[in-house]
């Protein structure tokens, strides 16, 4: 169980740095500070999510270890995140509900994915110190990774999209639980949608972090996964706001949310 334990060390170093980044950026006006978060706080998803990736590909871990993993890691990445979303679906939606300015928005998804592209470069150079087995066998593939759909192309997308429905359903009435138990339901969330979905999709739900993670791998086209892990959870999120917010309400008489409401934080940590 060497390896596990290396594994947790990369994720806590991982961590750290990002922390420190965020506390630097407390010296720059909120303005500016909240694109430093996002790319903080990305890269740090992002990195995470190779290593527990890696472990899950080539560790083949036990299930409980591999949910347990997951829910600790999402965790933290909800206690540490503060304002950051990690996703584009959320800068997205804040402009449609008038929160943020369409260039504004741009800027965030821009170092989104900037963070995204930082994070594979870091985790290759961590993986080629050869710290565990897990870690040297993959370097001898020289870092690939294969196939990640463990279904069709439509399987996979509705699995992203149920995946995106439910978590956006979550975060949208979480603030109905005890302050306490919110990071809490929503890690528990997170780990059961990858305990549902993990095989068929991988359970990713964030267009950044599977251009992170899963775009690289071989068995599909780029515009494969673009159907898969960026049009799937677009759909889901849309989905799931128009029925909470405009089809129940109709239907039940009541009035419809606005869309001048605060975008709700998407936070997909695994």
């Amino acid at each position: 169980m060497t390896y596990l334990w290396v594994s947790v060390a990369v994720l806590g170093v991982s961590v750290l740095l990002s922390e420190l980044i965020r506390s630097a950026a407390r010296v720059f006006p909120r303005d500016y500070r909240i694109y430093l978060l996002e790319a903080a706080s990305t890269f740090q998803l992002c990195c995470c999510t190779h290593e527990l990736k890696l472990l899950g590909d080539s560790a083949h871990l036990e299930l409980s270890y591999g949910l347990a993993l997951t829910y600790t890691v999402t965790l933290v990445h909800l206690v540490t995140f503060q304002d950051a979303t990690c996703n584009p679906t959320a800068a997205l939606e804040s402009v449609c509900r008038g929160t943020r300015s369409l260039r504004a928005a741009g800027v965030l998804i821009m170092l989104q994915f900037a963070a995204a592209v930082a994070s594979q470069s870091y985790v290759a150079s961590v993986w080629s110190q050869g710290l565990s087995d897990i870690h040297l066998q993959h370097q001898s593939t020289d870092f690939r990774c294969f196939d990640p759909l463990g279904g069709t192309l439509l399987e996979a997308a509705v699995v992203e999209l149920a995946c995106a429905f439910v978590f956006q359903a979550a975060c949208m009435h979480v603030h109905k639980l005890d302050e306490r138990l919110q990071v809490h339901f929503i890690a528990a969330v997170v780990t059961a949608a990858v305990y549902a979905g993990g095989e068929i999709s991988g359970a990713v739900f964030n267009p950044v972090l599977a251009f992170s993670v899963q775009f690289p791998c071989s068995g599909h086209t780029y515009l494969e996964y673009c159907f898969v892990y960026w049009l799937g959870p677009v759909l889901g999120v849309v989905s799931c706001i128009l029925l909470f917010e405009k089809i129940i309400p109709f239907l039940f008489g009541g009035s419809t949310i606005g869309l001048d409401v605060p975008a709700v934080q998407k936070k997909k940590t695994q």
